[in-house]
This record gives C-alpha cells, structure tokens and sequence, in this order.
C-alpha cells in the first residue's frame, strides 16, 4: 500500500465509481484506492462471475450478451445502494440508460482513459482477457479496441464527472489524481 489511509471526511460522495474499458486500470486503481480510503471495494464483472457461477465469456457464449447485461444492471445497482465504496465498473456498464443515471446520481463517478495501444498492451498480459473475457466485435484485438472505443466514447464522455487518464501513469499517481479529485472536485448535475 502506498500512502496512509486517508480520513473519509474529506470525501464530498461516499461512493466512487470507475469506468473506462477494460485494461483502463478500474480494478488495479480502485483496489488501492479503496484500500487508501478504508472503504470496500466491488468489481462489478467478479460479482457477475460469482453469482452466475461462471466466466463472463461462458455467460456471453451460453445465455448472450442480453443475459450478462441484465446481471449487470442488477450488480451495478446492488453495489450502488451501500456506502463508502469504490466500485470498478464493467467497461460496458455505460451503455445501459439506467446504469448510467444511476451511477451518476449515487456517486462520484471517474472515467479512466488510456490510448488504443497501451490498452492492448496491458490486456496482452492479463491472463484473464484469453479466458475470461469475450470478444466484443470478432476483429483483430487493436481494431476491436479502437471500434468499441469510438462507439462508447460519446456515453463515457456523458457519464463522467471527472476523466484522469492512465497512460503511462503508475497506480499511484492515478490514485492520488482520484483523490484530489474527490478532495476538491464538484460533481456535474446535468443528466447521463
């Protein structure tokens, strides 16, 4: 752990929300910064996994794409209704209307970017990209990446209140960037 646990009484929201695509960094940085905070930490896509018994990709390849969406919402608004929590967002949680009202009216909500390239770099060593996670489009991995990015960008942009991006930055230092953000930040109030 870098750093002291940080007193909550700074924090304007009570719950943090990460988005961003996969490989932003949503589960490394909200890990930490969950740790840092001394608030529970909820990976929206293991919560998916453990409730359905399974991977993401079997659940996409067995019940399809609507069926993980449908656990989504219901995970994502579970994770919502508590308190002091970091919550690492699936990277398409954003394309659900309900997710994104309701991640934008229950807490500070922060979209992690990082380029095309580095993302694939970073989910060309995660083991867990080849087992666990699905394609998305059936293109080569970098086109994929661009496509998917292009299309989610403009409910990425809608959803944020605050962007911080990763490229080339360590865990660290986009912690500390996310809480200084929470620090003196103030969250938008138009709608998702």
């Amino acid at each position: 752990m870098s750093g002291p646990e940080v007193s909550s009484e700074l924090w304007r929201d009570d719950i943090v929300t990460l988005i961003g695509y996969r490989g932003c960094g949503k589960s490394t940085v909200g890990r930490q910064l969950a740790q840092r905070l001394g608030w529970e930490f909820i990976d929206t896509d293991e919560r998916i996994e453990q409730q359905a018994g399974c991977t993401i990709r079997e659940i996409f390849e067995r019940d399809g794409e609507a069926a993980f969406r449908k656990l989504e919402i219901e995970v994502l608004e579970n994770a919502l209704a508590g308190t002091r929590r970091v919550i690492a967002a699936g990277g398409g949680a954003v394309l659900a209307r309900r997710n994104r009202k309701a991640m934008r009216s229950s807490s500070a909500c922060i979209w992690l970017t990082a380029p095309p390239d580095e993302l694939l770099a970073r989910l060309s060593v995660d083991d867990r990209t080849a087992t666990q996670r699905p394609s998305l489009t059936g293109d080569d991995a970098l086109e994929e990446i661009e496509a998917v990015l292009f299309e989610r960008l403009p409910v990425y942009e809608a959803t944020a209140d605050h962007v911080i991006s990763t490229a080339g930055q360590s865990i660290d230092a986009v912690v500390e960037a996310v809480l200084d953000y929470l620090r003196v930040g103030e969250r938008r109030t138009d709608g998702a």
